[in-house]
């Protein structure tokens, strides 16, 4: 795992960032504790049944708005009909501050209004299939956050699931932002690495929080 080795900063294609240890262990831990209130309900924690038949490895829990596989309803009508938890405005602003840092623009930053956010927990087995985040109508950055397990995170092109790509790795606390042309990158998780956590107050596993603009409204 090279866990000796410090990640540096990276910018593996234009517009996609990598900033390895961007979260501190406290914000870390309240993440995951605010994860935990979310993953409870009204909407618990599910794994997403696919249009033709077939359910994702990873467990999501969503906020804001209800994202099943293709569009966006503030219900959740696969699950149990009820109303998503809010999108709280600290999480807005975590999304704005992560933004200014990927991109080192300040004022760019503050016309950033992330209004959901789509959790993913993977165990040691789950994995992400290469797809587009492209069922919203902004087309603002996403802004991505581990917390622990490390995992392999494939950073594809705009074209197809196929090369050329980038594998990276994501460790707890790391920040990952891709937008501009990179914005409709292919992209998924080939691997996590069971036991590589650090304390963040998990037992086990990967939390993956992305932070989105819908371009919603209602």
């Amino acid at each position: 795992m090279d866990a000796l080795i410090p990640a540096t900063p990276s910018r593996p294609a234009p517009g996609a960032v990598h900033l390895p240890g961007w979260l501190g262990l406290q914000e870390q831990r309240d993440l995951v504790s605010a994860c935990r209130e979310w993953a409870a309900g009204p909407v618990p924690l599910r794994h997403t049944r696919l249009p033709r038949g077939g359910v994702m490895s990873v467990r999501t829990v969503c906020l804001g708005w209800h994202w099943q596989p293709y569009r966006y309803t503030r219900t959740a009508d696969d699950v149990n009909g009820r109303r998503v938890a809010a999108f709280p405005d600290w999480l807005a602003r975590l999304g704005r501050r992560a933004l200014a840092d990927a991109y080192e623009d300040d004022a760019g930053a503050e016309g950033y209004h992330p209004d959901t956010a789509l959790i993913n927990f993977y165990d040691g087995a789950a994995r992400m299939g290469m797809h587009q985040d492209k069922d919203e109508r902004s087309p603002a950055p996403v802004v991505s956050l581990s917390i622990g397990d490390t995992c392999v995170f494939r950073l594809g092109n705009t074209e197809s699931r196929g090369r050329p790509y980038t594998d990276i790795r994501l460790a707890s606390g790391d920040l990952f932002v891709f937008g501009g042309p990179s914005r409709y990158a292919y992209h998924g998780v080939t691997k996590v690495f069971p036991g590589t956590g650090t304390a963040t107050g998990m037992a086990s596993g990967r939390l993956n929080l992305t932070l989105r603009e819908t371009g919603l409204t209602g």
